[in-house]
């Protein structure tokens, strides 16, 4: 039987933090579903296609690497409503959320207290971000990417490229004073 988890989130932009997440979740699950959430309510600096754009990449990089076992099947795609609705559809066991801090537990908490309530056969499974990413956000990323500073320890050059682009073109976007 194939054990399939969905590893949910706004992926704006990916990091080296939800990387590693998705390396570890590779060990522990025979399928792994990245799935970017349309997330059209919290303003995202990147479309729903980039971001998916930019997961894939990221996703298919650590294929090639080896950083994931070539046994191992990871879809990237998107979805929107409950979190839950689309486990379902999936057939999937499990949702993998990453920790960063504990900041981070009593929001991750409850959100997986109400999916276990939502669809009690499916489990959350928390896995804490590697040490040197404990601190990485995509909130975080981008600030610094907005302030011109340096977010190579945070993103691979790809996103850093991305990142540099869409700053570009929103500030020749924006009017000025």
């Amino acid at each position: 039987m194939t054990k399939k988890a969905i590893y949910p989130g706004m992926f704006d932009p990916v990091t080296f933090g939800h990387l590693d997440v998705v390396m570890r979740a590779c060990r522990l699950f025979d399928d792994v579903t990245v799935a970017v959430a349309c997330g059209f309510e919290k303003k995202p600096l990147f479309s729903l296609q980039e971001r998916l754009d930019m997961v894939r990449l990221e996703v298919d990089a650590l294929s090639k690497d080896g950083s994931i076992a070539p046994e191992v099947r990871v879809e990237v795609c998107s979805f929107e409503g409950l979190l839950v609705d689309f486990v379902r559809e999936r057939g999937a066991s499990a949702i993998i959320r990453g920790l960063r801090a504990v900041s981070d537990f009593e929001y991750e908490l409850k959100m997986a207290s109400a999916n276990a309530r939502l669809e009690p056969k499916v489990d959350t499974l928390f896995l804490m971000a590697c040490e040197r990413q404990h601190f990485t956000s995509s909130d975080l990323v981008r600030e610094i990417a907005s302030l011109h500073g340096d977010v190579s320890p945070f993103v691979s050059a790809r996103v850093v490229k991305r990142l540099q682009d869409k700053l570009a073109n929103k500030s020749s976007d924006s009017p000025t004073r």
